[in-house]
């Protein structure tokens, strides 16, 4: 859906849960589909305390997904004022937690998010494989599975999160602005304030549209005409702005550096994406 991943498991009684893949969030179902499917909820401890938690159902084995392997199976149960902008619905997040150990695919041009066996790449010239960058604790296991990858940008090197989750709700001034056809909700990359307004003094004939995201304050978006990654060149790349806070401060604590935003679909949408959490190993091949 708009460069991103979706997955609808069904049960055996035909119930479907719609759920958002997300390499850059969290996990849990929303109330209404707990309610909807009369799952049993229970207290759970995770590293805040104890939380509502709640396992997946049974699906059928033709229209299953992976199982989730931490907190005992458990997902987050978010209530209905903590739900995503209303404009969109889903049943629930994939994050981070279910990718990690994993080896996937995520092809934008085939629409199709593929799980492979452990470790298997795709044949691929060295120059389009890239290193994950994944926090590790002091015994030297992985902290948590949130990806940063780089990306040469404006002659520099720019760390961002692997965030196949990023999404802009655009305004109704802002799609009309686009005019591209494409739906309100979709896919597009984050980069923090500072950054942003130096990329917007430093080039004033790039485009910007002001008041652009709907469900963040109206935040204007940036239209960069090229940037480099996994040794491809890829462009025009829309990125949404953020507040410094929200990843120098906030996502970066989940991160083995400090990260300045996030690469989201409007920058892979032209790729498949191969991504080996064991090795932390990234292939990008370019149909």
């Amino acid at each position: 859906m708009a460069d991103r991943f979706f997955v609808e498991p069904i049960t055996p009684s035909g119930a479907r849960l719609l759920l958002f893949t997300d390499t850059g969030g969290g996990l849990f179902l929303t109330r209404n589909a707990v309610e909807r499917l009369g799952l049993p909820t229970e207290q759970v401890a995770d590293d805040e305390g104890l939380a509502e938690g709640v396992r997946l159902p049974p699906f059928k084995p033709e229209a299953s997904i992976p199982p989730v392997t931490v907190l005992e199976g458990h997902l987050g149960v978010a209530s209905k004022d903590t739900e995503a902008c209303p404009r969109e619905s889903s049943d629930g997040m994939l994050g981070q937690a279910w990718f990690r150990g994993r080896t996937w695919t995520f092809d934008y041009p085939g629409r199709r998010l593929l799980l492979r066996a452990t470790g298997d790449l795709p044949a691929h010239d060295a120059s389009h494989r890239v290193s994950l960058g994944f926090p590790v604790n002091e015994a030297s296991e992985r902290a948590t599975n949130f990806p940063r990858i780089q990306a040469q940008i404006d002659g520099q090197t720019v760390d961002l999160l692997f965030d196949t989750g990023a999404t802009v709700n655009l305004t109704d001034q802002a799609a009309a602005a686009l005019a591209d056809g494409g739906p309100p909700v979709r896919a597009t990359s984050f980069i923090v304030q500072s950054t942003f307004d130096r990329w917007r003094q430093d080039h004033p004939a790039w485009r910007v549209i002001e008041g652009a995201d709907l469900c963040a304050r109206g935040e204007p978006m940036i239209e960069v005409p090229r940037i480099v990654v996994a040794g491809y060149e890829v462009g025009p790349v829309w990125f949404v702005r953020r507040q410094d806070k929200n990843f120098h401060a906030w996502m970066s604590q989940w991160m083995d550096k400090r990260v300045d935003g996030a690469l989201g679909g409007s920058a892979l949408h032209s790729f498949r994406v191969t991504v080996d959490y064991p090795s932390a190993v990234a292939v990008f091949e370019r149909p």
